[in-house]
């Protein structure tokens, strides 16, 4: 049975009162690779405030995010697998190892020091893409009354009202050819300072001020001022500028100044070798603390950077603990997905075969004849997934919104979401597996549901669960304003995060012992 947070009878307020402080990052903090790992009951919540804000602000887009973490794996001794090659004789008991997709897409894991083909694996899955504004291939756009603007596209729901007024700047990936070996590589880019803006319309224009609004011709940023006033991309409106037929092209189809910046900011003066490019927009403010006590976090792209955030600090965390806790036979698993905003549709997405691939691999490995359906069902069969995404915090401004004895709290503990139609994977089975790792670790567990007149959103889980039979839960910290620009967490939550799934992770192959039983 999971326990209910605490509700006053006449409102919903939590009763926790946190007087908070939190370390800067230190030789001693969860960002350095020389930490002494410990297991998840001596996590302090508070230890990974001040990194989580650093690397929120400083991976804006998702080619950054997974840059990142492929950085804090390498420096706690993962190894770096290429889905092109051969892993039957490079795993290992023991060992830590980590594939990258797509640049958008991560799964590490580490392999347990007793793990024999058929045992099962602990999972963690949640997704690193955010609601944002992509360049459209062809971004240039003829100048209006003095204003250079950038065509861009809303990806899943961005460019909604929260976008409007906002200091954009712009990243992402930029692949460039290399002129003497002609090997063409990634190299990640975003500019420093705001460079895009989409202005309202005051209100003293009246009714037209107040919407709706068009996405393609009112809501498109403006880059700069141009004195070559209605100056055509092209002489003809459908000319051939969409074509691709040669060296060059690619700059002739983007915004000269833009294109400069992009180059300048790479220390590239030879403009053919850039080839192409994924840029993105997004809200250049840093995320800060809030809150009397310093007890929000505002920031931008907390969905899903948050949960992902703090799944792989907890892989790094139970990875690298001493002791019996890590002498296990499972597999330690995180699988950093794209494109979950968009139906994950794609092969970076959750639907792709990404992680039973993985999986897959890893059963060959140790099979050392076949990995046949037999020992993979198997390992499906034993292994269990955590679901990992963001969820509703309770809105005091919006409590009928919201079920009373379903309304999860900031700073409170990790949110078990629950949908009677499938669209989350949660169960009695799972939430009492998950309610007992959460007893051992010392961590609280939330519920949240939808009212019946609310419709509910989707995660990963059920497509990665249904696909492979892996028994699973829908569980992620809590957050306000979702797929708002800019959203506000609890300054405890990405350590609280980090705890249990620590814990999950330390704790999961005990507690399935307890469960073994059940007819699955």
């Amino acid at each position: 049975m999971v326990k209910k947070p605490a509700q006053p009878s006449d409102s919903f307020k939590p009763n926790l009162r946190t007087n908070l402080s939190f370390p800067t990052p230190t030789a001693s903090s969860p960002a350095k690779k020389d930490r002494k790992m410990a297991g998840a009951c001596n996590i302090s919540p508070t230890e990974y405030t001040a990194p989580f804000l650093k690397f929120i602000s400083e991976n804006p887009t998702v080619f950054h995010a997974v840059d990142y973490f492929t950085k804090r794996l390498d420096e706690n001794g993962f190894t770096r697998l290429s889905e092109r090659g051969s892993w039957k004789n490079e795993l290992s008991q023991g060992g830590m190892y980590y594939a990258v997709r797509n640049g958008s897409s991560l799964v590490a894991f580490k392999v347990g020091n007793q793990y024999e083909r058929g045992d099962g694996a602990a999972i963690i899955a949640g997704h690193i893409d955010a609601l944002t504004a992509r360049l459209k291939p062809i971004p240039k756009l003829k100048s209006k009354a003095g204003y250079e603007q950038l065509a861009v596209a809303p990806y899943a729901g961005g460019l909604n009202s929260t976008w409007w007024d906002r200091d954009l700047s712009i990243g992402g990936r930029v692949l460039v050819k290399d002129p003497k070996s002609g090997k063409v590589v990634t190299k990640l880019v975003k500019l420093g300072w705001p460079i895009a803006r989409i202005p309202t319309l005051a209100p003293h224009f009246g009714s037209v001020a107040n919407g709706p609004f068009n996405l393609e011709t009112q809501m498109v940023p403006i880059i700069g001022l141009d004195d070559s006033d209605g100056s055509p991309v092209s002489q003809e409106p459908f000319s051939r500028q969409a074509v691709l037929d040669g060296s060059g092209t690619f700059y002739s189809t983007q915004p000269p100044r833009l294109f400069a910046a992009i180059a300048r900011e790479l220390g590239i003066t030879d403009y053919k070798t850039i080839i192409n490019w994924e840029l993105e927009l997004y809200d250049s403010q840093p995320a800060q603390l809030g809150g009397l006590d310093k007890e929000f976090i505002f920031g931008g792209r907390i969905d899903d950077k948050l949960c992902s955030y703090a799944a792989l600090e907890a892989l790094i965390c139970s990875s690298k603990a001493a002791g019996a806790l890590d002498d296990g036979s499972i597999i330690k698993m995180v699988g950093l997905f794209d494109d979950e905003e968009i139906g994950s549709l794609l092969r970076q997405g959750a639907r792709g075969n990404f992680l039973p691939s993985v999986i897959e691999r890893i059963c060959e490995a140790f099979a050392h004849d076949e990995c046949g359906p037999n020992v993979l069902s198997q390992t499906y069969a034993n292994s269990f997934l955590i679901s990992a995404d963001v969820t509703h915090a309770v809105n005091p401004n919006f409590l009928n919104a919201y079920l009373e004895n379903h309304s999860p709290h900031l700073n409170v503990g990790l949110v078990v979401s629950a949908d009677p139609n499938g669209h989350m994977t949660t169960d009695a089975v799972s939430t009492a597996i998950l309610q007992r790792i959460a007893d051992n670790c010392g961590s609280k567990l939330q519920l949240f549901q939808i009212r019946n007149d609310t419709r509910s959103g989707g995660t990963v889980g059920p497509m990665l669960s249904s696909a492979t039979g892996i028994r699973a839960i829908d569980a992620g910290l809590a957050q306000l304003s979702m797929h708002s620009i800019r959203a506000t967490t609890g300054s405890l939550d990405p350590g609280l995060g980090v705890k249990i799934f620590c814990g999950f992770f330390d704790y999961y192959e005990q507690v399935d012992r307890e469960f073994s039983g059940l007819d699955r």
